[in-house]
């Protein structure tokens, strides 16, 4: 059961967090190839041990560089990926991250000719079969393919409410319901994808916690 109070809750931490990590990277998140691979990129450096800010400012340095899309990041020497990794802050893991950015893109364009959405259409809305495809790019475990879903869901619906564990821990810190169903309903017509996000900045962020809810109380 809700109450007005976690209406109120959630609606002071959409209106401070929701946005994407994919908006917040500057990707115009669509059904189309570069957005999609972009967001899997993202998703890969999110999934490090490493700030959130720091993997953003990093895919917006890739992009800056060139590396846009599959085939320009598979054809780019490994120097220049280096190179924009450390631009955007990536430093500590600059090198292995390098090396796997090139073989994920290769095995895109050899697997699926660079486009994501041969990978979607060979799950066929099954999740576990799309996250088993999409762990095969190297660096991208099951936090990374998590991120990426939570990140695609509105583009993906059938993958759609995607609120994991990262995002109901958040909303247990906040005192929210942690039933996606009941969350989801919360959030009205907010999209999937913005509710996600917020959740998360939630559960990693303490200060986002408190300061919703000290707007709210």
């Amino acid at each position: 059961m809700t109450t007005a109070g976690d209406k109120k809750v959630l609606r002071e931490l959409l209106d401070s967090e929701g946005r994407t990590y994919a908006a917040e990277a500057g990707i115009r998140l669509k059904n189309t190839p570069q957005p999609l691979y972009r967001t899997l990129v993202l998703a890969s450096l999110l999934s490090a041990r490493i700030r959130a800010s720091v993997a953003v400012a990093t895919t917006r340095a890739l992009y800056d560089a060139g590396l846009r899309d599959p085939r320009s990041m598979a054809d780019a020497p490994w120097q220049q990926r280096v190179d924009a990794l450390g631009e955007g802050g990536y430093r500590r893991y600059d090198e292995r991250t390098a090396t796997q950015l090139g073989d994920g893109a290769r095995m895109l364009l050899d697997d699926w000719n660079g486009d994501l959405r041969g990978m979607r259409e060979q799950a066929d809305g099954d999740e576990s079969a799309m996250r088993s495809l999409l762990r095969r790019t190297p660096g991208l475990g099951p936090t990374g393919a998590s991120i990426f879903l939570r990140e695609v869901q509105d583009i993906w619906p059938e993958y759609a409410p995607f609120l994991d564990a990262k995002t109901l821990q958040g909303a247990e810190r906040l005192g929210l319901p942690k039933d996606p169903t009941t969350l989801t309903r919360l959030a009205g017509d907010t999209p999937r994808a913005e509710l996600s996000a917020a959740l998360v900045r939630a559960a990693l962020d303490k200060h986002v916690v408190e300061n919703c809810l000290e707007r709210a109380a």
